[in-house]
This record gives structure tokens, C-alpha cells and sequence, in this order.
């Protein structure tokens, strides 16, 4: 997915949109004369932060990038105000495709899901004060990129972005990226939260975030996670191939992620962490809520024809006996396919994004 050798003389060229330069030319950026800097850069003039974010209507649509041929996205920054990242929508398509291979909210996309800072310090993904998103995940197509944000909300939003991508290279072989969001809400009884399912074809899963809402007192993170790998899912019989042993053991933590005399402890690394702890103020905020990521880049989940993943919610009861949880759960997962669009889930509305 990556070319890890930065001294190699590549047959690219590198390309960037923002509202500077929304069509990434040559030489196209700095030449606005209108935006919202405009007023700002008046005793200035062309050339001086005259169009550095855009305004997005209720409803409206707004095309982040419009890219033809070959390429590779490398980098996404963007930035817009907290109330904003459960009421914006992001969308790609890759290949000349109708259907998003990307549809998430975009503040679950960088791992904040809460509506509520927290710094994650990731290879994949970097969220800086005060909202500062940043996304290294590769994103390769042959046949051009589109990306979207859509304002779900019943407020105009101004956001801040940019997409900085590489023209030409060499894109044979490599898939494309596919991110789906879901949430249960609550989770019914004895059931399972449901991160993936429906993908058919060849590719790699790569990522997962979750939004954890807890709903009930004690220990939450007893579930395992499953991946059902090229037929595991059958009509005989349903068994992963990958099964985790323990929610904080999959995101690299252990026993509970409780340090003793300090409680639940907020880590960040490359590749996973748990970088969001949201505590009760004795007030208003009630449940315990929590952001965790896993990213599988140094040993991606690889399946030849179908993928299933889902995760267990368990607590403990008495006697010794697990407690299957009613938690709010919102999930973000990442991979390859050898596609441009797969089964995906309908698309959220406000009700359904809304932190309650």
C-alpha cells in the first residue's frame, strides 16, 4: 500500500485542492478574489488568504475534490467546528463509480465520535488541537476520485480542507478504500454489533474505530471480535477464522485498561489506542464513553471472496457468568477491496448521528 522508499525518483506529480485552489491546477492557487477571507484580506488583495474554507448550506453537497485519470490521494486535512463532525457526511468514490466506496460521518472518519477533542496521535490518522483531522490512509484509483461532504444539520457550517494527492504512478494491483459506518443504539439483547458484513471480493481489512457508549455499571469490555473469512459464514455453520479474546486485548490493552489508582488510562501509538475517555460530571453527562482505534497496517486482515466482522458487547453478573450489554456502539471500519463499491449500509440521517 505504501512506497516506503522517500529517496526513489517516482513518475508523479503532486496536486492539491482547497478552497485556494478547489480544481488542483498548476499553478491555480492564491488567485480568489472572492471567499470567506475576503473581507479580512481587503487592504491586501489577490494572494492573501482571500478563500481559505468554504460555506456549506443546510442540505447542500459540496464537492471536496474532483480528480480524473490515475492517482493516489495521500493526505486529507480538515478541520470545522465540534458541533459540526456528527452533521457532516463524507463521501468517495473511486473509478468513475455512482456509489461511495467511503460514507461516514467526519468525525468518526478521524476517530471522534463523541463531538469531543481528543488527540490521537496515529501512523494513519493524527487529530491535533483543537480539531486539526489528518488522514494518511493511501487512497489509490485508476479511473478518477470524488469526494464529498453533505451538511445534514439545519445550520450553514464553514469547513476547512485540503487534499493534496499524486497525479500518474502506478496504481496496478492495489485496491481501493472502503470505510462504513454503523451504530446499534441501544444494542438489542444477545446480539452482536455488526462492523461489516455483505463484503464480497478480494482485499484486506485495515482499520477499526469505535465509538463505545456504556449503559450499564461495571466492566463493559469482556466481548471478542470476529472476522468470518471466505466462506466462515455458511449455511452449515458459522465459525471465524479470527476470533479476538477481549474488546481491550484487540486494541492493545489489558485488564480493563485500568491502571491501579488511576483508572481507566487514554493511550495513543501508531497503529492502536485507546485516546478518548468521557466521564460522568456528576450532572448532565451520565454514561461512560469511550474512542478506540486499531489500525492493521503492519498485518492487515487479508480474505480472498467474502468478509464478515462483528464484536461482542459483555459485561460481568453475579456468579461469576457474563452480562450481554446494551451499549451504544458506533463503529468505523477501513479496508481494501478489489472494487470500487460493495454492500454497504442505507446512509445515516441526523437522528440516527445524533449523540444522545
Amino acid at each position: 500500500m505504501f512506497n516506503n522508499d522517500l529517496a526513489a525518483l517516482r513518475d508523479v506529480r503532486t496536486r492539491s485542492i482547497s478552497p485556494e485552489n478547489p480544481d488542483g491546477t498548476k499553478g491555480g492557487g492564491g488567485r480568489a478574489t472572492t471567499g470567506t477571507g475576503a473581507e479580512a484580506a481587503r487592504d491586501l488583495g489577490v494572494g492573501w488568504k482571500v478563500s481559505p474554507s468554504v460555506r456549506i448550506e443546510p442540505g447542500q453537497t459540496y464537492d471536496l475534490a474532483r480528480i480524473a485519470g490515475a492517482g493516489r490521494i495521500t493526505h486529507i486535512w480538515l478541520t470545522t467546528h465540534t458541533d459540526n463532525w456528527r452533521r457532516l457526511l463524507l463521501r468517495a468514490y473511486w473509478d468513475s463509480s455512482t456509489e461511495p466506496a467511503i460514507e461516514v460521518p467526519v468525525g468518526d472518519f478521524f476517530g471522534q465520535g463523541w463531538g469531543a477533542f481528543a488527540q490521537l496521535s496515529s501512523a494513519m490518522v493524527a487529530v491535533n488541537p483543537h480539531g486539526g483531522f489528518n488522514s494518511y490512509w493511501p487512497m489509490p484509483f485508476s479511473d478518477g476520485a470524488h469526494l464529498t461532504i453533505s451538511n445534514l444539520g439545519a445550520e450553514p457550517v464553514v469547513v476547512y480542507f485540503q487534499v493534496t494527492y499524486e497525479e500518474g504512478g502506478d496504481v496496478a494491483g492495489t485496491g481501493r478504500l472502503h470505510a462504513q459506518w454503523r451504530r446499534s443504539n441501544p444494542l438489542p439483547d444477545a446480539t452482536t454489533h455488526v462492523l461489516l458484513d455483505g463484503v464480497r471480493g478480494r482485499g484486506q481489512y485495515v482499520g477499526t474505530y469505535l465509538a463505545w457508549g456504556v449503559n450499564s455499571t461495571g466492566w463493559w469490555g469482556e466481548g471478542e471480535i470476529k472476522f468470518y473469512l471466505d466462506g466462515d459464514d455458511s449455511a452449515a455453520e458459522r465459525y471465524p477464522t479470527i476470533c479476538g479474546t477481549g474488546t481491550e486485548d484487540y486494541f492493545g490493552g489489558a485488564w480493563n485498561f485500568d491502571v491501579p489508582g488511576q483508572g481507566y488510562t487514554e493511550f495513543t501509538t501508531p497503529y492502536l489506542g485507546l485516546h478518548q475517555v468521557l466521564r460522568p460530571d456528576g450532572l448532565y453527562a451520565s454514561q461512560q464513553r469511550f474512542g478506540m482505534y486499531r489500525w492493521h497496517v503492519p498485518d492487515p486482515i487479508h480474505f480472498e471472496t467474502d468478509l464478515i466482522v462483528d464484536i461482542q458487547a459483555l459485561g460481568w453478573r453475579s456468579g461469576g457468568r457474563y452480562l450481554p450489554l446494551h451499549d451504544d456502539i458506533a463503529s468505523t471500519a477501513f479496508f481494501y477491496l478489489d472494487a470500487p463499491n460493495t454492500t454497504r449500509p442505507p446512509a445515516p440521517d441526523l437522528d440516527r448521528l445524533e449523540i444522545l
